[in-house]
């Protein structure tokens, strides 16, 4: 660090920006810019593809195709951003050409970023930013994602894929000896059973690496007491990527690593447990903060080993319902006439906002954690409420403002309540809360 003064860290979670900034002096939305400029860094998680549109449609959106001009990246800078997350799985949202042109955009105009690349190496390197209080390093990675968009690697004889920095990870149903049978025999009676081991024949695909397991329908089962599902991350995606961690950390003061992860356990706001594996697997390595976003909403916050770890922080723009774009297969996937206008579109999905994100207030709250870095860790850190303005029309709704009042105290104590299974103390004082790490 270069002096004695704490480096001020602000964190957002998924920026679905579409629409250019207007706000006047004072207002809700001019005082939160205000809180993030006046951080020494600011990370945000760039949740669309500002591209201008160039590629083609992807088939698999990942719910929506997120297109946007380039000249939101000018706006996130404005606002006070200098790290961006960019594996998501809306990331090849506009194919490998619309990947190139992003990264081209993003290099021309020489903001921080991390998490895509022309091939693995490039995914899965951190960037380094340097500030006048200290230098940050940041890794970028997704675990959700479809099959291809992962980056491969370089060989000496042929290109890597480009692509985003992969964390795979494995999933195993148990289920009970009884239900293990019945599958079997489905598979059996099929013929499915018979194809795969066809497919082993072959050399097309393999067994399972445990004697316990029964691939159905490319889902792993076992036999087991009760019912329960288990993920864990892939050996070979945590190790590459705690090298890189354990790069970043020979090379900076501060280490940040960002996860874009839908997956989830019981319920949406509790995230699967290969998540925290890697979490915990990621501060061991060197990390000091673990940031997470993708479900759009809230998740808690854990402290392992004196370092917090953000498991979601939601969305910070969520601008999607005003894409200028649409491409076909989007119509298409969610049964509306064609010759509607994407704004037709998103009403008809929505359901005039009786269902999706627009029904449920989760989706448009979160928080922006200020954390204090002094000696080479996290001291403290500052929890600012946000609204993104529920209820709204669509046109409206999706930029974010300072919570005040009753409502930034309901925010502070849902993520306080959320927080709360991990053993995380979370002091409200009024419209803001506050965190102490020992």
């Amino acid at each position: 660090m270069t002096d004695h003064q704490p480096l001020r860290l602000a964190l957002t979670g998924d920026s679905i920006i579409t629409r250019r900034f207007a706000a006047p002096p004072g207002s809700p939305f001019d005082q939160l810019r205000q809180i993030i400029r006046e951080a020494d860094v600011a990370f945000t998680n760039l949740e669309v593809v500002p591209n201008d549109f160039q590629g083609y449609p992807a088939y698999e959106s990942g719910g929506s195709h997120l297109g946007a001009p380039s000249w939101v990246i000018d706006e996130l800078v404005d606002m006070g951003f200098d790290l961006f997350a960019t594996a998501t799985n809306h990331s090849l949202n506009y194919s490998i050409a619309g990947l190139l042109a992003l990264i081209d955009i993003l290099e021309r105009k020489g903001v921080a970023y991390a998490g895509i690349g022309r091939n693995l190496a490039e995914a899965r390197m951190p960037v380094y930013l340097d500030s006048p209080r200290g230098s940050i390093a940041m890794i970028s990675c997704a675990s959700t994602f479809a099959p291809g968009q992962e980056a491969s690697e370089q060989r000496p004889d042929m290109l890597g894929r480009p692509g985003l920095n992969p964390l795979r990870y494995e999933t195993i149903y148990d289920v009970l000896p009884d239900q293990l049978e019945t599958l079997r025999r489905i598979a059996e009676e099929l013929g499915l059973e018979r194809q795969r081991l066809e497919r082993i024949q072959l050399g097309f695909a393999f067994p399972p690496d445990s004697p316990d397991i029964f691939p159905f329908l490319d889902t792993n089962f076992r036999a087991a007491d009760r019912v329960a599902v288990h993920t864990t991350p892939k050996a070979k995606d945590l190790d590459a990527i705690a090298t890189w961690v354990r790069e970043a950390r020979a090379r900076a003061d501060f280490v940040l690593v960002s996860l874009h992860a839908h997956e989830q356990g019981s319920d949406r706001e509790e995230p699967a447990a290969f998540i925290r594996t890697f979490a915990h697997r990621m501060i061991d390595e060197g990390a000091d903060v673990v940031v997470g976003h993708g479900p759009h909403l809230l998740r808690g916050m854990e402290c392992y080993r004196g370092k917090p770890i953000f498991y979601s922080l939601g969305n910070f723009f969520g601008q999607n319902e005003l894409t200028l774009k649409i491409p076909s297969d989007s119509y298409e996937r969610f049964r509306i006439d064609p010759s509607r206008t994407p704004s037709e579109m998103y009403r008809i999905r929505h359901d005039d906002d009786r269902k999706g994100f627009p029904a449920d207030s989760r989706y448009w709250e979160t928080v922006v954690p200020i954390c204090h870095l002094a000696e080479g860790r996290v001291t403290k850190i500052e929890i600012v409420p946000v609204s993104l303005g529920h209820g709204e029309p669509s046109h409206r709704r999706g930029k974010p403002r300072l919570a005040t009042g009753a409502h930034a105290e309901a925010i502070l104590k849902r993520f306080a309540a959320l927080s709360e299974p991990y053993g995380t103390r979370i002091d409200l004082d009024g419209e803001r809360a506050f965190v102490r790490i020992d």
